[in-house]
């Protein structure tokens, strides 16, 4: 019989795999999540941009997401199913979809800058952009030139957790980092020497953006577990029927943080207009401009706790194909352990240096208004990032047994039945703190459901150890 490709992920213990898979997973994150924070950065320590540009990168960072779930639904589904596949030595469904992936990809990302382009004043003013006149035209001038870059983002965030899974974390983070590199060194070229303002945050974004693509090119002509046919690259219903719902629940993540993120903006413009400081002209743009930077920081913090969970993703295929369900049990207790940990760290320093978190955002350069309502959004809406961190893993786990079904359900229960519903709702009760209150309260009521899964998942794992890794491995088959 054929020898296993990756054979070492069912016999390396799994603390050892969790952390040489994980680690590179949450700097690839780190790093995506970082070209847009580093963008903000930049942009409100420019005396000419300011809040104002800060708002509009706030509008236009959701429109991102949406582009990213889209990548995110067809490589995490795509590694996930290469794993299983690799797991029980089936290489002909691995390559295939590898190559489906990729042209449904180009397809995709085609499809979603040609929309941008073409329906970008109604999107911007969907999102919160017309909160005054000033903010709106930065907003169409950045959303024009990441608009441009859509294929390039799409293409490199796709590629990153399928080279993952042919047993290249490394490679994976070092393509990502030559691009944030490069965004980070650009950046203040285009803002302060050329003054390009917010097309020069934009262009160095996308600049970084080709880098990693190029790289993840380079990558398909050395493939270390399978080799690419011109039989990959004929799409497949059928196949990718097979690989396309394990990773819907990640499209869902991030589509449904896009509907909670356009319900929070709408709701700081309609009851920030209420408000005694933020409803004058002068002021309206800072509570989105503010609530903006909070979501960075915290979508800094859970893309710790995605990389955690989504570095598991080929060591948990590859053990359930194997039927090794005593390991799958193991990795999840490491994992919620280290989701646990990184929530409370972040929770501890989000609480303790709220000032100095805004400070680096520009707040000396703004009114006090700006960095008084930062700490309390700050300390507000973050309050619960242990369970927000605990949650996301939890999610992404289900996710990686196969369990797409239970694993979509709880992430949409989070974002949109309780993300977008106590994000319109609780603003008529509380205003403008409404807003910051509809985090935690989320991640509270959906810490007690995962609660419920957790302990249905670990029986599952301990009891009938044949019948998972049976299920799994007949969605691989064929």
């Amino acid at each position: 019989m054929e020898e296993k490709s990756n054979a070492y992920l069912e016999t390396k213990p799994v603390g050892s795999l969790m952390r040489s898979y994980a680690i590179p997973c949450i700097i690839s994150l780190l790093v995506a999540a970082l070209y847009n924070i580093v963008d903000q950065i930049f942009i409100s320590n420019a005396d000419y941009l300011g809040s104002y540009g800060n708002a509009a990168n706030t509008v236009v960072f959701p429109l991102t997401v949406v582009a990213l779930a889209i990548a995110v639904m067809i490589g995490d589904g795509c590694c996930a199913f290469v794993s299983i596949c690799l797991g029980s030595n089936q290489k002909e469904n691995a390559h295939r979809s590898i190559g489906n992936s990729i042209i449904l990809t180009i397809l995709a990302s085609i499809v979603v800058t040609a929309i941008y382009l073409i329906f970008a004043d109604q999107i911007i003013a969907m999102f919160g952009g017309t909160v005054n006149d000033e903010t709106f035209a930065l907003a169409q001038e950045y959303f024009f030139w990441i608009a441009l870059g859509i294929p390039f983002y799409m293409f490199g965030q796709t590629l990153n957790p399928i080279i993952r899974s042919d047993g290249s974390p490394n490679f994976a983070m070092a393509a990502t980092l030559a691009g944030c590199a490069a965004n980070i060194v650009l950046d203040p070229i285009c803002i302060y020497v050329l003054r390009w303002g917010m097309m020069g945050a934009a262009v160095a974004t996308v600049a970084g953006q080709i880098i990693t693509a190029a790289a993840s090119v380079w990558y398909l002509f050395h493939l270390k577990a399978v080799k690419l046919e011109k039989s990959s690259f004929r799409l497949s219903g059928r196949l990718m029927g097979r690989f396309l719902p394990l990773g819907i629940c990640s499209f869902l993540s991030q589509v449904s943080m896009v509907l909670s993120m356009a319900a929070v903006n709408n709701m700081i413009q309609k009851y920030g207009a209420l408000d005694a400081i933020f409803g004058q002209a002068e002021y309206a743009q800072i509570p989105m401009a503010v609530v903006g930077i909070v979501m960075k920081v915290f979508q800094v913090v859970i893309s710790i706790a995605i990389g955690l969970a989504a570095g598991c993703i080929p060591v948990v295929g590859y053990n359930i194909g194997a039927g090794r369900k005593d390991r799958v049990r193991s990795l999840l207790t490491h994992l919620l352990a280290a989701e646990a940990i990184v929530g409370l760290i972040a929770m501890l320093i989000v609480e303790i240096f709220p000032a100095q978190l805004i400070g680096v955002f520009g707040a000396a350069n703004e009114s006090a208004y700006y960095t008084e309502f930062a700490v309390k959004a700050f300390r507000t809406y973050l309050c619960m990032l242990i369970l927000a961190c605990v949650n996301k893993g939890t999610f992404i786990f289900l996710q990686a047994l196969g369990k797409a079904g239970l694993s979509t359900m709880l992430s949409m229960v989070r974002e949109v039945v309780f993300g977008v519903g106590l994000a319109l709702l609780l603003p008529v009760f509380f205003g403008l703190d409404g807003v910051l209150y509809s985090m935690p309260v989320s991640d509270v009521l959906t810490g007690v459901i995962s609660a419920v899964v957790l302990v249905y998942t670990y029986r599952s794992l301990r009891d009938d150890p044949e019948s998972l890794s049976h299920g799994v491995t007949q969605t691989a088959a064929n």
